[in-house]
């Protein structure tokens, strides 16, 4: 059975990226790696970053990609393999995975949404940079290093001390 995926080109997609086990911290203990594949891939094959998010077991990003292209299934691939390589064997692998040469770090599968209009992004950048606080690790989105939205504070699209878990509880929803 072939998964249906959305393939507009130069389309803007939001992504949510589980590891399989839930309750890893893998993703934060190993940031630098995972920015190091990500950017292996950008350059060999193109596509921007518009918001990103990398929570202990599972990412957001918001990627936008060149016009004549559609192809993010592949560079998940890729940043999901090139990532999982560069890993010491540890994690439980099933026999199906093991079948097919998997690693049992990712889930398969990935959540994708085709951004439709500006407010859309809006609404999804948002919850990108919320996540962290939804979640319970900081009480301001700014707390979390692991967020691009430390790169909109830089350049003045929000504010330091936008997303407290007091102004925004209960906003965000999946």
């Amino acid at each position: 059975m072939r998964y249906r995926r959305s393939h507009v080109q130069g389309g803007t997609w939001f992504f949510r990226v589980n590891l399989a086990d839930r309750t890893s911290n893998m993703l934060i203990e190993n940031v630098e790696t995972l920015r190091e594949v990500i950017r292996s891939v950008r350059q060999a094959h193109p596509f921007e970053i518009i918001a990103m998010v990398v929570m202990p077991e599972h990412l957001h990003a918001i990627w936008q990609l060149p016009p004549d292209d559609a192809d993010y299934p592949m560079r998940w691939s890729l940043i999901k393999a090139g990532f999982s390589r560069r890993l010491i064997k540890t994690e439980q692998i099933s026999e199906s995975r093991a079948g097919k040469r998997e690693r049992g770090i990712w889930q398969r599968r990935y959540w994708e949404h085709q951004i439709r209009d500006d407010a859309d992004l809006g609404s999804h950048v948002d919850y990108i940079h919320f996540n962290p606080v939804k979640h319970g690790y900081v009480k301001r989105a700014a707390d979390w290093p692991h967020s691009s939205i430390h790169r909109f504070i830089k350049l003045g699209w929000v504010s330091p001390d936008w997303g407290g878990r007091n102004e925004i509880d209960g906003a965000f929803g999946e």
